[in-house]
């Protein structure tokens, strides 16, 4: 017989604003223990010196972290002119400087090539792994990596100011797996002028949206009250780019133990989409003629 897990068996989403200076594993961490949760996980990292939407997942919405992590995501970026560093941003030093400056327009012309499906390198101070380790470990020993290239989808990417010559304010709507720095770089490169972050702020992920964030000042006030679990959102927001389809009784019950079950609306024929009853999700799974078969099962 398994061990049972310690903690509360509570679920659903807390949507956190992340402040700068905090990892995100430690936000999870704070938010597990405020809530007193059995588990708990994040989707989508943010930098310890960014700012803005974690959506951090307890109990079964756990098991919805992949939606959102594959959902689109917006950033709101400060781009630094003429200095390129080690880290991509103003956390590492400057190896390369430029007097340089581009205008309006030739940055606006430069933005084109990095908007629809592009290759992005990832920074070397970054959580890819090469040969088992993590770049940023190679990385702060001082060793240089060729890090492949990997796909990116940038939904759009906009110019929002222009505060001075040394500074561009940047919008970008992006998928999974992009990395703002590296966009930062590349796009100094682009302009002959080098380029970093300076700050970064992600303004929304999937559905969840920074005006909707707590603080974590307010998740240690409120810790382990009845007032932090009213900040809770449901699980079935993870799934809000999925199907829904309601379940019959016969079908739920069926869901529940992991077989295929009836569904009364449709989806298209092998799509992946989720199941609910009186209001609740039930399961995960793909469509198929009539019934869904689960690869997820939520348990109450």
């Amino acid at each position: 017989m398994g061990r049972k897990r310690k903690g509360r068996a509570v679920s659903g989403w807390l949507v956190v604003d992340k402040p700068a200076g905090i990892t995100s594993t430690s936000v999870v961490n704070k938010v597990r223990w405020a809530f007193g949760a059995q588990k708990a996980g994040h989707a989508g990292t943010l930098d310890p010196a960014a700012t803005g939407v974690l959506a951090v997942a307890l109990g079964e919405a756990t098991k919805t972290v992949p939606y959102i992590t594959d959902a689109l995501k917006c950033y709101r970026f400060m781009v630094r002119l003429g200095q390129s560093t080690t880290t991509d941003d103003a956390e590492g030093a400057v190896i390369a400087e430029s007097s340089d400056r581009p205008d309006d327009g030739q940055i606006a012309a430069a933005l084109a090539r990095f908007r629809g499906d592009i290759l992005q390198v990832p920074p070397q101070f970054s959580a890819v792994k090469v040969d088992g380790e993590r770049a940023y470990d190679i990385a702060r020993a001082g060793e240089e990596m060729d890090l492949a290239a990997r796909p990116l989808f940038v939904e759009s990417l906009i110019l929002l100011s222009r505060p001075d010559a040394d500074h561009v304010e940047l919008e970008m709507v992006c998928g999974k797996g992009g990395y703002v720095r590296s966009i930062a770089r590349d796009l100094g490169a682009a302009l002959g002028c080098h380029g970093h972050v300076q700050w970064l702020r992600r303004t929304w992920s999937g559905p969840f949206t920074a005006e909707d964030g707590i603080s974590v000042e307010e998740i240690d006030r409120l810790a382990k009250t009845e007032e932090l679990d009213a900040h809770l959102k449901p699980l079935e927001m993870g799934l809000a780019d999925l199907p829904q389809l309601q379940a019959t009784p016969e079908g739920a019950a069926r869901l529940k133990n992991g077989n295929p079950g009836m569904v009364l609306t449709g989806a298209e024929y092998g799509e992946e989409a989720w199941a609910s009853y009186q209001g609740r999700a039930v399961a995960v799974g793909v469509y198929k003629g009539g019934e869904l078969h689960p690869s997820r099962v939520f348990v109450e």
